[in-house]
C-alpha cells in the first residue's frame, strides 16, 4: 500500500511556483479581457447553482480562466489539509488516489506536494471534460513527478450513482459538495467511505462550507472513520452551530497574470476553508487524550504574551495565555500558526 517517502534526488516537488508556471503557459495567447469575462460569468454561476450534468466550463477558454481563477487557491488550501494530515499520520503514504471531482486537478497537484516522488496510481473524476482534458495537460507539464503527469482523467458524474474502487488509499473531495444537491452530497461522501482508507474533504471557509464539512465528518465517524485532522478527536464538534464556524486559512501568492485575470493588486491572497481528513483501519499515533490539541483562530500576539484559542482533545474550546514566564513555549507561541498543532511537537536533540 505504501510508497516511497521521498522523491528521487534532483527532483524538484511540486510547489505553488510550479503550478504558476504551468498556469503561466496555459494562458499565453489568451486575450486577458476574455478570460476576465469568463471568470466573470463562472463567479456569478459555478458555485451551487449548475446541476452535475450541465457542466459550466464550455471550452478551453472557459476551463483556462477558471484554472487560473481558482487553482493557485484550491492548491493551497488541499495542501495546507494534507499537511496536517501527513503531520499526524507520517508513515502514511497513499499508493493509490482518487480526486473525485476533481476538474484541472489542483487537489492532484496538492497531493503530488504532499508525497512527492513516490509511486502512486492517480485517478481524476470530473463530468466536465474540457476540465479533464486541460487538466491532463497541465500534469503533464511536470515530468519530475510521475504519479501527477500520469494520472488518469476519466468523465463521470458526481452524483449518487458514483462508484468508487474499492481499496483505495485516499480520497480527496474538494471544493465539490457545495455543487451538488443534498441528497448527492451525501451519497458521494458514502462512497468515499466505502472505498477508501482515508478521506480527506475540502470546502469554502464560509458557515455553509463548515457545515457540510460537520456534515460529512458525522457520515465518516457513522462509518467506521476517525478523524485525524483538524480535530484531535472524533466527538462532537464543540462550536454551537449558527454562533460560529471552524475554518482556516491558507497564503496564496499570485504572479501579475493571476492578479490580472482575478482582479487587484496585491501580490497574495488568504484561502479560507474548511476540512475533514480521517481514516479507517490505521494506526494514530498519540491517539486520545496525548493528542495534540489545534489551534482554531489566528494566534494574539500581545505584549509579553500570546493567546492560544484551542480545540482540545478533550475538554472542547480552550483559551490558552502562553507568557515570557513559559521560556521556550513562549517562543514557539509566538511562531505558532493558525491551523497547527499545540503544543509543538518536541525538536529531536
Amino acid at each position: 500500500m505504501h510508497a516511497p517517502a521521498h522523491a528521487p534526488t534532483g527532483e524538484a516537488p511540486v510547489t505553488g511556483e510550479t503550478l504558476r508556471t504551468a498556469l503561466a503557459g496555459l494562458l499565453d495567447g489568451l486575450p486577458p479581457k476574455q478570460a476576465a469575462q469568463a471568470v466573470e460569468r463562472l463567479i456569478a454561476n459555478y458555485r451551487g447553482r449548475t446541476p452535475t450534468h450541465t457542466p459550466v466550463l464550455r471550452d478551453r477558454s472557459d476551463v483556462a480562466a477558471y484554472a487560473a481563477y481558482r487553482m493557485p487557491a484550491t492548491f493551497e488550501a488541499v495542501r495546507s489539509a494534507l499537511e496536517a494530515f501527513r503531520d499526524r499520520l507520517p508513515d502514511f503514504h497513499p499508493a493509490t488516489h482518487v480526486d473525485v471531482g476533481g476538474g484541472t486537478g489542483a487537489a492532484t497537484w496538492a497531493v503530488a506536494a504532499a508525497w512527492p516522488g513516490g509511486e502512486r496510481t492517480t485517478t481524476v473524476l470530473d463530468w466536465a471534460e474540457p476540465a479533464l482534458a486541460l487538466g491532463a495537460e497541465l500534469a503533464g507539464t511536470v515530468r519530475s513527478e510521475p504519479p501527477l503527469s500520469g494520472a488518469r482523467w476519466q468523465r463521470r458524474a458526481i452524483d449518487a450513482g458514483l462508484d468508487l474502487p474499492g481499496g483505495t488509499d485516499l480520497v480527496t473531495v474538494s471544493y465539490v459538495l457545495g455543487e451538488l444537491t443534498e441528497g448527492d452530497r451525501r451519497a458521494v461522501t458514502d462512497a468515499a467511505a466505502r472505498a477508501a482508507r482515508a478521506v480527506v474533504i475540502v470546502e469554502p471557509g464560509t458557515p455553509e462550507g463548515y457545515l457540510r464539512i460537520i456534515e460529512a465528518r458525522d457520515r465518516l465517524i457513522a462509518a467506521g472513520f476517525r478523524v485525524v485532522a483538524p480535530c484531535p478527536h472524533s466527538a462532537a464538534c464543540p462550536i454551537e452551530r449558527g454562533t460560529d464556524w471552524c475554518h482556516f486559512s491558507a497564503r496564496v501568492s499570485r504572479s501579475s497574470l493571476h492578479r490580472q485575470v482575478k482582479g487587484g493588486s496585491l501580490p497574495y491572497e488568504d484561502e479560507k476553508f474548511s476540512y475533514v481528513a480521517a481514516v479507517r483501519d490505521l494506526e494514530i499515533p498519540e491517539e486520545g487524550p496525548a493528542t495534540p490539541s489545534r489551534i482554531v483562530r489566528k494566534p494574539q500576539i500581545r505584549k509579553g504574551q500570546v493567546l492560544l484559542e484551542l480545540c482540545t482533545p478533550g475538554d472542547g474550546l480552550q483559551r490558552e495565555t502562553v507568557t515570557k514566564r513559559h521560556g521556550p513555549l513562549y517562543r514557539a507561541a509566538r511562531d505558532a500558526e493558525w491551523g497547527g498543532e499545540w503544543p509543538p511537537p518536541a525538536e529531536d536533540d
